[in-house]
């Protein structure tokens, strides 16, 4: 098995900009947690490198077609579960409590809060992050996301990229949003 390199985000709101894509850029694989807002970000996203995705409440139809609400893989040795609102440890969504109990993952994946998190969850064994918010709607301050590599079956080297604040926006914040 190889390493793989993983940016995480969510929450995009149709916003991406010239950091971010460069910073998406330095890894192996994209994550997107939902709330996309349209497919001009997904195809922009899959120009840089391999896309992973699920839709969120905001994406319409067009974006449904092509990413689920739920999606369960394996990313080198750990197993996967990304979905846009599932909650976090000790309030995960009602819906996906029974794969929690039945099959929990080693990572679970949200979005939708637009609150940054990274918790251990004890009772199912399983690494939680939501990403926070990458784009510029939404009431979070700071827009983030995480960056993270795989290695067999271990999960290393999070960290968290603050992209600026949610207001700083256009060619004086060093960005071209698309």
């Amino acid at each position: 098995m190889k390493m793989k390199r993983i940016a995480l985000l969510s929450d995009t709101h149709g916003y991406l900009d010239d950091r971010m894509i460069e910073l998406l850029g330095e890894c192996d694989e994209i994550w997107h947690a939902g709330d996309i807002g349209g497919c001009a970000v997904t195809d922009r996203l899959m120009q840089v490198k391999p896309l992973k995705a699920v839709c969120g409440n905001i994406d319409g139809a067009e974006l449904r077609v092509q990413f689920p609400q739920l999606l369960r893989f394996r990313c080198e040795g750990v197993d996967v579960l990304m979905t846009h609102i599932g909650g976090y440890p000790g309030n995960y969504n009602r819906n996906l409590l029974p794969v929690l109990k039945n099959n929990p993952p080693k990572l679970l994946i949200t979005g939708h809060s637009h609150i940054l998190k990274v918790i251990f969850d004890p009772k199912y064994q399983l690494l939680h992050i939501n990403p926070g918010a990458a784009g510029v709607q939404g009431f979070h301050l700071v827009r983030t996301i995480v960056r993270f590599t795989i290695d067999g079956d271990q999960i290393k080297n999070l960290e968290v990229v603050e992209l600026g604040k949610r207001g700083a926006l256009g060619p004086e914040a060093g960005s071209t949003p698309i």
